[in-house]
């Protein structure tokens, strides 16, 4: 029995994965849907840009659908697609460095709000100096709450190198925001 028979009882996208293999309109419909959003996001924490992120999840969503007879099943479908996306906003990213458009999701909300602002800034200032390998790896993991073995798989590394960047960028954030806290 081929991996991808084996995923198949398991990988909920399974039925995503065939409606694309038929080219079925309503594949890249629900493509979209279901991985647009979070697409963004991952790019948009890469490439530090909206518009960047934009055009990187259109192209990575169109190279999945173009692409999808390589899928070989051997990981979970949303792992193989964050792993493009991934690919090409490091690629974006390394081409063009600009200043992020976005903030980091929901509002502080153990401090007044003078002191949400600053920390937030703080945040968004230390995640943006994190070299893009390690700001993918924490983004999945603590953003979008990827099991570490899922960030592995999404970033194409061993278990023990993803925990290892989730790690390092742990660190770096809060050597980071120390500094800020203690103001």
């Amino acid at each position: 029995m081929s991996p991808y028979h084996l995923r198949k009882a398991i990988d909920p996208d399974i039925r995503l994965v065939e409606r694309l293999r038929r080219d079925d309109p309503t594949g890249a419909e629900s493509l979209v849907d279901v991985y647009g959003g979070r697409g963004y996001r991952l790019a948009l924490r890469i490439t530090g840009n909206a518009a960047d992120a934009e055009e990187v999840v259109q192209d990575a969503l169109l190279t999945v659908v173009r692409k999808i007879d390589t899928f070989r099943g051997e990981a979970a479908f949303g792992s193989w697609l964050y792993r493009i996306v991934a690919n090409a906003a490091y690629q974006k990213a390394a081409g063009q460095r600009r200043r992020p458009e976005a903030s980091l999701g929901e509002p502080l909300s153990a401090a007044d709000p003078s002191r949400q602002t600053e920390l937030r800034s703080a945040l968004t200032a230390a995640v943006d100096a994190l070299p893009p390998h390690y700001r993918a790896a924490v983004i999945l993991r603590d953003v979008e709450g990827f099991s570490t073995a899922a960030v592995a798989a999404t970033l194409g590394l061993t278990i023990t190198n993803a925990k290892g960047r989730v790690h390092r960028a742990r660190l770096f954030l809060r050597q980071r925001l120390a500094a800020v806290a203690g103001a």
